[in-house]
């Protein structure tokens, strides 16, 4: 029996961000002691923020990459958040952050099992190597995302630039696994 839809979770949206302008992190890291900074190692600045639940890496270029939002709204925020928070510390920030999601991540439950076998023979743009990897490789043209497929029914979707283009990918393989009947319900 065909299951409801299938349970999406956003789990990690990844937004570039950029002020237009060079970011001083050494004055940054005076002026903020939880920002973690070893430039021997890493040249980014991580400035993590509690609420939203973010890390925002600063490079002293003026870009910045936040990693963690649950949504693509969230994202945003975080990097707004940051921004204002550089400034009420007396960073002096002349623009706005223009932010671009670059990558959503999602965790997905079909709500039953599939044929993986079956499915890699049978789904275009997959790849399956069981002895190398547990779970099916699909490669989706429109929206472009990569999908892993494992057998439990369990998903994990990346690249959409939307959260719109997570669902729709999701929606779109899960009913190609109807029709081709790779699905199986208890």
């Amino acid at each position: 029996m065909p299951q409801s839809k299938p349970l999406i979770s956003i789990e990690n949206v990844v937004a570039s961000a950029t002020i237009d302008q060079k970011l001083d992190l050494k004055e940054i890291t005076k002026k903020f002691p939880d920002v973690e900074w070893n430039p021997d190692q890493f040249p980014g600045a991580v400035f993590r923020l509690r609420s939203p639940k973010t890390a925002t890496l600063l490079f002293s270029t003026g870009k910045m990459v936040c990693t963690g939002g649950k949504s693509e709204e969230m994202a945003r925020r975080a990097v707004k958040k940051v921004v204002q928070m550089l400034r009420k510390g007396g960073i002096k920030i002349k623009k706005d952050a223009t932010v671009k999601i670059q990558n959503i991540v999602a965790s997905i439950n079909l709500g039953g099992r599939v044929h993986l076998e079956q499915a890699a023979r049978t789904l275009p743009r997959s790849m399956y190597e069981p002895e190398q990897f547990p779970g099916l490789i699909h490669r989706m043209l429109d929206p472009k995302t990569v999908i892993l497929i494992f057998s439990s029914g369990k998903l994990v979707c990346t690249g959409g630039k939307t959260e719109k283009d997570v669902y729709r990918s999701v929606n779109s393989l899960h009913s190609m696994l109807e029709e081709k009947n790779l699905m199986i319900y208890d």
